[in-house]
């Protein structure tokens, strides 16, 4: 099923836009996750960091995508769209109550203070999320260490928890950019990069009735290499569409593209010799080349290059802001989100549909304790009881999800995550692929709401 934001005809979309990571190409989890997080503490240990952190095993019951981490207190905290406290956890230990208070004295934070609050909005956030628990974790009880509100004490030295958040942001650019993640995926495609038969048949219908496109962040060598797994089913017998180059399948196809600087002012467009991978010299200013590869460039390249408008264009990417958010804002573009925890939500949404029924039975039960009141009574319902019963209910529930809860949702309220989603997705779906299950004539319909 896809789930509709904003109405959107199909029909009158002229170009399918992809990125590539987690869209196109969804990694198996945990198993990428893992290898990441492994990758992230070796380079840790190098630069200094005790050796015993590499006996932390990656848990992905624990992150969630939207979390925000808090780099003076080195808190991960779960808010709403207003910023207002869901969860609050230190490490792996889950504050309560005056904990709390201590460090947020209006259960609120200030999400504009981005120096501070940092928002883990991506699929690849997952491992830096669960990396701050882990540090967190292993500091506070390590007794060669003092705590402070601010960070740790080793006689002479203090590491902030902001001095923490620095060295694991460099460590996820290590990661990435240096190629040492790029380069232990490539040795075991079938073990990390999810194989679909689907996706060339899906490309192939979408080519029929518009333009399709790929604009990634990922050099021309990842791409080539991931892209050529994905589409060749040669050995295989699963394929609907005959064996073809995998480029034969885009009309444009853009790497090394920066976002969200792409759909700014961009960057040179430069063309890839696919031959060597290399980048040929000079601006590329020449018309749209059948099956050639293009680095760096802007958005507005590739409405030239493709002769449509903003609003032609269905762009499908994972990342909130870098690729939904800035294309929304600055170019028009529609908007389709992945969110592969969608599958794991829903199902959960089925399995306990009674807690979730009975939590909406609460709250119909608390407002009739009011319903004979109003600002002329003096009388006080006691509510305490069915108060510690929502209570309970709201963490049941929130715990089928994980140990930080529901991507979406804490009991009744909107994370984060969920607010971004609605307000910034025109359509979103666990992936991409459920439009092979609609007619490219659909009325994808936005859901009547009074306000």
């Amino acid at each position: 099923r896809i789930f509709v934001n904003r109405s959107l005809a199909l029909e009158k979309i002229k170009c399918f836009g992809f990125d590539m990571d987690y869209t196109l190409a969804m990694y198996k989890s945990p198993d990428y996750e893992e290898l990441a997080f492994t990758l992230l503490l070796e380079h840790l240990v190098a630069i200094g960091y005790p050796p015993e952190i590499l006996a932390y095993k990656y848990d992905p019951t624990f992150p969630t995508r939207g979390l925000v981490f808090d780099a003076l207190y080195g808190n991960l905290l779960k808010v709403d769209s207003h910023g207002n406290l869901l969860v609050c956890a230190h490490g792996f230990r889950f504050l309560k109550g005056a904990e709390i208070l201590h460090y947020y004295p209006n259960k609120f934070i200030q999400r504009d203070d981005m120096k501070r609050f940092h928002i883990l909005n991506t699929l690849f956030n997952l491992t830096e999320a669960h990396l701050y628990a882990c540090l967190v974790d292993f500091f506070t009880n390590c007794s060669r260490y003092v705590n402070c509100d601010t960070g740790y004490k080793h006689g002479n030295l203090f590491m902030s928890f902001r001095s923490m958040f620095q060295d694991v942001r460099e460590a996820m650019d290590h990661v990435h950019l240096s190629g040492c993640l790029k380069e232990k995926t490539l040795e075991n495609l079938e073990k990390y990069v999810v194989k679909d038969p689907r996706v060339p048949l899906l490309l192939s219908r979408m080519k029929e009735v518009g333009k399709v496109f790929l604009a990634t962040n990922s050099d021309y060598t990842y791409t080539d290499a991931i892209m050529s797994y994905l589409f060749d089913f040669s050995n295989e017998d699963k394929a609907d569409v005959p064996q073809r180059p995998w480029r034969s399948y885009f009309d444009l196809i853009v790497v090394d593209t920066r976002k969200p600087l792409f759909f700014a002012e961009g960057t040179v467009l430069r063309q890839v010799d696919t031959d060597t991978g290399k980048l040929r010299i000079g601006t590329y200013t020449g018309p749209l080349q059948h099956c050639a590869v293009y680095s760096g460039g802007s958005s507005d390249v590739v409405c030239d290059l493709l002769g449509v408008k903003g609003k032609d264009i269905l762009y499908m990417g994972d990342h909130i802001f870098g690729d939904i958010l800035k294309s929304k804002k600055r170019q028009g573009w529609r908007t389709f989100l992945v969110v592969p925890e969608l599958a794991r939500e829903l199902q959960v949404w089925t399995e306990k549909s009674e807690l979730f029924e009975e939590l909406r039975s609460l709250d119909v039960f608390l407002a009739k304790l009011y319903q004979h009141l109003d600002s002329g009574s003096n009388e006080r319902p006691d509510i305490s009881s069915i108060k510690r019963r929502i209570q309970k209910v709201t963490h049941e529930m929130d715990m089928c999800y994980g140990k930080m809860g529901s991507l979406f949702r804490c009991g009744s309220r909107q994370t984060l995550f969920a607010n971004q989603l609605m307000r910034y997705a025109d359509l979103y779906a666990a992936s991409f692929i459920n439009f092979l299950y609609y007619p490219f004539s659909y009325l994808f319909r936005a859901p009547p709401v009074l306000v």
